[in-house]
């Protein structure tokens, strides 16, 4: 993939079968490959309709990383992956080597896709009102989130990088300008399923700002708003109470930090 601003070339996107890369030009002819989480297949398709696919199940990374390869042989398409997992503080070793037996529960991934097209949809209406800069919303595998950001315009600090396992260039690069960023984990970072958003650079006062719903709360370790899953799920009306954590949060981000919302909103 050419480079994009921010990593954006890297993500996935909520597919309506899973996962998928989007269209990935090639040489040989663009392909996309997808999870697909209804049928539990790694699908890899071409422009001139061959394609090749294996069962997801229980397996190795080893496994996986092989007959992800060899289908990409098949299909005459020559790429090149970095082959060692990022954003991660004790990496076991480069995927070709992990042998270690790792386990697929069809249900739970089921279960798993079927949140992530809910909360792709309430991102995407959030993504709307935007009239500034503003990213897709997009699948990180690095941080294993959903994530959607809005920027000001301006260009922010040097970011100090740090993140395991990941050259600091990209997180300086992916923080160059200032955002306000939202998104859902599913375990990962508070480690129980919930939405989240965050400045960078967290202007002064933000840690004061008047948060809606009453279930949310900042969290210091981390440097961000949280949403419980669970109360979203358990309010009379999801949708709202999330528009309303990601509004209340977005504005937080905008009026401490004197963004120019005349010119960026709808």
């Amino acid at each position: 993939m050419p480079w994009i601003n921010h990593c954006w070339h890297v993500p996935l996107y909520v597919s309506a079968r899973g996962l998928s890369t989007s269209l990935i030009p090639h040489a040989s002819g663009s392909f996309e490959i997808e999870f697909n989480f209804v049928e539990h297949r790694l699908e890899i398709r071409k422009i001139d309709g061959k394609k090749a696919s294996f069962t997801l199940e229980s397996m190795s990374v080893a496994d996986f990383y092989g007959k992800t390869f060899d289908r990409v042989k098949q299909l005459n398409l020559e790429i090149e992956i970095y082959s060692l997992p990022v954003e991660i503080p004790d990496p076991i070793m480069p995927f070709p080597e992990n042998n270690q037996q790792a386990p697929y529960d069809a249900e739970a991934v089921h279960q798993f896709w079927k949140a992530l097209t809910h909360a792709q949809r309430i991102f995407t209406q959030f993504r709307s009102n935007f009239m500034g800069k503003v990213s897709p919303v997009h699948f990180f595998w690095g941080a294993f989130d959903l994530a959607v950001s809005r920027f000001s315009g301006r260009t922010a600090p040097k970011h100090l990088g740090g993140v395991p396992n990941c050259p600091d260039l990209v997180m300086e690069e992916s923080y160059s300008h200032e955002l306000s960023s939202a998104g859902f984990w599913p375990g990962t970072g508070f480690g129980e399923a919930a939405f989240y958003s965050y400045a960078y650079p967290e202007p002064e006062g933000y840690q004061d700002s008047v948060i809606k719903p009453q279930d949310a709360f900042y969290n210091e370790e981390l440097g961000e708003y949280l949403l419980p899953y669970q109360a979203v799920m358990n309010a009379s009306n999801p949708d709202e109470i999330l528009l309303d954590f990601l509004q209340t949060t977005y504005e937080a981000t905008a009026v401490n930090g004197k963004w120019d919302r005349e010119a960026l909103e709808k």
